[in-house]
């Protein structure tokens, strides 16, 4: 087998990288955008020694899960994976990317329930981000293609509510009429470089928030405009980002409509988000899995839980009225800031927040005698420092809940934590519908109380 040899091959399943994979000639063979069950015509861009990568040239015959995409853009833009494929099969591969994870990387067969789905699949982001560039001479926005900057134009993207490709369709019709300058990320120089909308969930209230060079007001009238013709916009920021850098977001936000804030509500909590705050992109995936990491903790009242990545506290938060003390770690300071408004806006006086690293305050904690009841993990993709699972390990909690959004970094956190803990059950949840994302919801527990707690669960079944 050689590069550009074309060859039929029957996709038997999918890798947690959203590819299609089957068998030929001994060799795995990586096909993207296939499903189960296709019977297709393919040909081999890149050879390994004993796997390869391929792209369909034909689909001979295809699966009974395929379905037709409602998206022009995809396989373009790098957002969705999974278009192709009925929704049902998705989470029932999602379901099989957690379990394969812990047996491969943990050596574990961990209980898992049905994943954890809101069934909305399209419209669900409360948050986008969209870069802007020149594209022959005219402004254009949308999506970088995987694994690139090439700009891929699209303004109706199905996981975006559709308001949002109506207010971006105005700021590009704004950006040439007035003949403003794009961004240009090999020069340094342009002015507008990203669109960045959020709404929220429950309130409806959009902010819009224009990533640009310098501090301008070449976007004031537009600002005005657009909050007559959609009155959903409750406030408009600058943010003002002038290094020749990838991170979106500069440091500096000047609002240009009211005070550079939305409010929403999740899980019965009142939150005020500005462009820096973190929140969960999809509202409803969220409360599922809030909700489930509460059943598993099972809280009494009394309770002293540590909320380690806890982001702007909305999962310790909403544990708050089960428990007696909440305590919150984050690295980012203005996320810990926004916790700490939500705890007094919500009249919550039993959490407290920390900034800093995760693992470095769960060891100062643990060095000054705190012993939590119970220890949330949140982590990012990357998965929890090693600091952090020894001091949780020191502190020796009861109960460990971890909710991951990469099953890879989960079963090798659970497999290092398993000398002390053993996972009890675990939900997958998907918080990102049509794209390969899948988070996971897992109740540890120490070895000598997981009988206990197994049991305890067995009867909320029944």
């Amino acid at each position: 087998m050689k590069k550009n040899d074309i060859f039929e091959l029957e996709i038997d399943g999918l890798t947690n990288e959203g590819m299609g994979i089957g068998r030929h000639e001994g060799m795995a063979a990586f096909v993207p955008f296939t499903a189960p069950g296709d019977r297709i015509l393919c040909r081999a861009v890149k050879v390994n020694k004993n796997y390869l990568y391929a792209k369909t040239e034909k689909i001979l015959s295809p699966s009974g899960v395929r379905i037709e995409p409602s998206c022009e853009c995809f396989t373009k833009c790098g957002g969705c994976d999974f278009l192709h494929i009925e929704y049902e099969e998705e989470l029932r591969q999602k379901e099989k990317f957690v379990k394969d994870a812990f047996r491969r990387i943990a050596g574990m067969e961990i209980k898992t329930e049905p994943i954890i789905t809101a069934g909305i699949t399209e419209g669900y982001r409360n948050k986008a981000q969209y870069p802007v560039r020149e594209i022959n001479g005219a402004p254009c926005c949308g999506f970088f293609s995987e694994r690139s900057h090439r700009l891929i134009e699209c303004d109706n993207c199905r996981l975006q509510p559709e308001i949002f490709g109506k207010i971006t369709s105005e700021i590009i019709k704004y950006q040439k009429e007035k003949r403003l300058s794009c961004y240009d990320e090999i020069t340094g120089k342009g002015l507008l470089r990203h669109i960045y909308l959020r709404r929220g969930y429950r309130s409806g209230e959009i902010m819009l928030c224009l990533v640009v060079s310098k501090n301008t007001s070449a976007y004031n009238f537009l600002a005005e405009s657009l909050k007559q013709k959609f009155p959903e916009i409750k406030t408009a920021v600058l943010n003002i980002n002038p290094e020749k850098t990838n991170v979106i977001l500069g440091e500096k936000n000047v609002p240009i409509i009211g005070d550079g804030v939305i409010s929403d509500e999740i899980c019965g909590l009142k939150v005020s988000l500005s462009p820096h705050s973190f929140y969960q992109v999809n509202t409803a995936a969220a409360e599922l899995i809030y909700e489930r990491a509460g059943r598993y903790l099972d809280l009494k009242g009394g309770e002293t839980v540590l909320d380690l990545y806890c982001g702007a506290g909305t999962i310790g938060l909403s544990l708050a009225k089960n428990a007696g003390r909440i305590i919150g770690a984050e690295i980012v300071g203005e996320a810990v800031e926004n916790a700490k408004e939500n705890a007094a806006v919500n009249n919550i006086g039993n959490a407290e927040f920390f900034a800093g690293d995760a693992g470095d305050i769960a060891k100062k904690l643990a060095e000054d005698g705190v012993r939590p009841d119970a220890v949330i993990l949140d982590p990012p993709r990357k998965g929890c420092d090693q600091k952090t699972l020894d001091a949780a390990i020191k502190m020796g909690p009861e109960k460990i809940v971890m909710i991951s959004c990469n099953p890879a970094t989960a079963a090798r956190d659970i497999k290092y934590l398993s000398g002390m803990y053993g996972p009890v059950i675990a939900a997958p949840a998907d918080m990102f519908p049509r794209t390969r994302h899948v988070e996971t919801v897992c109740l540890l527990s120490k070895l000598n109380v997981k009988q206990h707690i197994e049991v305890e669960l067995t009867m909320d079944e029944m």
